[in-house]
């Protein structure tokens, strides 16, 4: 059942159609969820649009998997990046962060374009991306947008340790840090995604 006090967020009326479907960010970042690896054939078609599209890496945050296997299989020109961590609805530690900048710095330096992904694409993935959005100057706010805009279905739920590592890393003095983290929470509250409904859809689409 829907959550009854949560509001859809435009645009989405079927969830589990984003699930794999790559949404462009900008040139070089574009934010997915998995493979479909456990059926072949469709995970390898999947795999030759991304690469027809100008997916150069791919960054695969899930804990739970690993795709490097099947990539390294069917498409050893792509760049792997096996990143994993949970989705517990916790905090992400600074390492996972600073992980994925180093992955995504060199994607930049060589011209590539890389997919963030997890599993549905619907957190962890759109989290990173936010955290790479603000390493390269995007404002904090304008960064949220630009991910939801893209991809609908992105909870961003990590954005608050996001912002907290970007601020930190960047030494912004406590109070404008404290006004952007507040800013941020305050986007993500004013601009929900009911998450329950979200996952729920994808998960009855893969059963």
């Amino acid at each position: 059942m829907r959550s009854p006090h949560m509001k859809t967020t435009q645009n989405i009326s079927d969830p589990a159609a984003w699930h794999r479907t790559l949404c462009h960010i900008n040139n070089w970042l574009a934010v997915c969820g998995d493979l479909d690896t456990t059926r072949p054939e469709i995970g390898k078609a999947q795999l030759q649009a991304w690469i027809d599209e100008g997916i150069t890496d791919i960054i695969d945050l899930r804990g739970e998997w690993s795709d490097e296997n099947f990539v390294a299989t069917y498409a050893p020109e792509i760049n792997y990046h096996y990143l994993g961590t949970h989705d517990d609805g916790g905090w992400q530690e600074d390492e996972w962060f600073e992980a994925g900048l180093n992955a995504i710095r060199t994607v930049q330096e060589l011209g590539g374009k890389a997919v963030v992904h997890c599993h549905m694409g619907v957190n962890r993935a759109p989290s990173m991306a936010y955290r790479m959005l603000l390493d390269s100057g995007h404002d904090h706010i304008e960064a949220l947008e630009l991910i939801r805009d893209a991809r609908p279905i992105a909870g961003i739920i990590y954005a608050p340790a996001a912002i907290s590592h970007h601020l930190r890393s960047n030494g912004v003095d406590g109070l404008t840090a404290t006004e952007r983290k507040v800013q941020v929470r305050n986007w993500l509250n004013d601009n929900p995604v009911d998450l329950y409904w979200v996952i729920s859809r994808i998960r009855q689409s893969e059963s």
